[in-house]
């Protein structure tokens, strides 16, 4: 059982962290393509979307040319920092936040495209700086629609497996979510323990999933 709570553990600090980091991103790019017109933004949108439709294992596989040794990024952090992401569980984290990044960003950008711009034309007549105005007037009418892809991101990162077994691996009380648990589990026969990280896992994702219908019904993946 100490593994069991070792894997719940770090799969709740995984998850939190992944949800803190869409939640700056995807409310600031949900922002940006709700109010502005560019070339490329619909092709932006779509890529952004991918991590939703595209295989964890694929995701996966491009952080791993991304963040590993001979990577872009790894090998400017390791040269620069000496920071090594892949096999840890701060690799976990940025898995888990790439694969649970348009569950929020969708809402946020259909949240704020369902704000009357009526209402804040109005707020900047009154000389409200665009600043306060996001802040006072954008972010409380959007909130519902945002929070609701939050808690549906914080469930998708709670259950993300592939990409997170690719550049975390399974390392007992450092880089095993609980996902990753219940497939030791099972693979190694231990019914038992798979059951009870079954129920635990799913006990999580419909509690987040009933909170997030009452706030937003209908709103998560409108366009």
């Amino acid at each position: 059982m100490n593994g069991a709570a070792s894997a719940l553990a770090l799969s709740l600090k995984v998850s939190l962290l992944a949800t803190a980091i869409d939640l700056v991103l995807g409310v600031a790019v949900g922002y940006l393509l709700a109010r502005t017109r560019f070339i490329g933004r619909d092709l932006l949108d779509s890529m952004l979307t991918l991590p939703m439709v595209m295989p964890p294992t694929v995701l996966g596989y491009y952080l791993l040319v991304l963040l590993g040794r001979h990577g872009a990024i790894g090998a400017w952090l390791r040269d620069s920092f000496g920071i090594n992401l892949i096999f840890t569980w701060q690799g976990a984290v940025i898995a888990a936040a790439v694969v649970a990044f348009p569950l929020v960003f969708k809402p946020a950008r259909a949240a704020f495209e369902s704000i009357d711009q009526r209402v804040e034309n109005a707020a900047r007549v009154l000389g409200v700086s665009e600043r306060a105005l996001f802040f006072r007037v954008t972010l409380p009418l959007a909130w519902r629609g945002i929070l609701a892809g939050v808690l549906l991101a914080f469930a998708r990162a709670m259950g993300e497996f592939g990409a997170t077994l690719m550049v975390a691996g399974s390392i007992p009380g450092r880089t095993q979510t609980l996902s990753i648990a219940v497939y030791e589990a099972v693979q190694a026969g231990q019914d038992d323990i798979a059951n009870g990280l079954v129920l635990i896992t799913s006990a999580v994702c419909i509690a987040v999933l009933l909170t997030a219908g009452r706030l937003a019904p209908g709103q998560a993946f409108r366009r």
